[in-house]
């Protein structure tokens, strides 16, 4: 089957929470590790504010700072998704924020034909909503809940002063979800053109 009418269904699931967050999203395994990012980003929805990394096994693959070479560090930018799934790769950690460290595993469902009439990356499905950021990684997000979900703890409006509104952990914010994922479906579409018409 051709690279570009291909699609891989994959699950992100934030590592030590309970009850689990989680999100399935389709991603063209033509795009960069980098666009995952985005895409996960996107799905969670978190604020691209931090530092991330994806490892596979032994292998790490973030952006490389020109400043501190690391031989260790593949180019998130220029290894393509279908890399990783072209050789066997079902299942691989991403980590953002290194300070809150959220630790997500990004698990590869499936991988079939790709929809010529669906723009992708898409958003299908998921539950809870994220962590805030800067909240302080598992224990201070679990702290945060404990606050904003009982009327009467004593931390409970400032908490909610800090996030800006009302926090309800069950409920995902879908629009925004899917106002993202289409933002980076229309660039990945602009780009493809641009790209082609070079090509001419």
């Amino acid at each position: 089957m051709p690279e570009p009418s291909r699609i891989a269904r994959l699950r992100i699931t934030l590592d030590d929470t309970e009850p689990t967050i989680w999100r399935t999203v389709e991603v063209p395994p033509t795009a960069s590790l980098k666009l995952l990012h985005e895409v996960i980003q996107a799905a969670m929805p978190f604020q691209d504010y931090h530092l991330f990394q994806f490892r596979e096994g032994s292998v790490r693959y973030a952006i490389p700072d020109p400043h501190w070479p690391d031989g260790n560090t593949r180019s998130a930018k220029t290894t393509k998704l279908g890399a990783l799934i072209d050789r066997g790769t079902t299942a691989f950690a991403y980590t953002y924020d290194f300070g809150d460290n959220w630790q997500h595993t990004i698990t590869v469902e499936e991988v079939g034909p790709a929809d010529p009439e669906v723009a992708y990356p898409r958003f299908l499905d998921g539950e809870r909503r994220a962590p805030p950021e800067d909240v302080g990684g598992t224990m201070g997000f679990e702290e945060f809940l404990e606050a904003v979900t009982k009327p009467r703890h004593r931390e409970r409006e400032r908490m909610l002063e800090w996030y800006g509104g009302p926090f309800d952990p069950g409920v995902i914010d879908r629009e925004t979800i899917e106002t993202a994922m289409a933002k980076l479906a229309r660039r990945r579409a602009i780009g493809q053109a641009a790209f082609a018409k070079s090509r001419r």
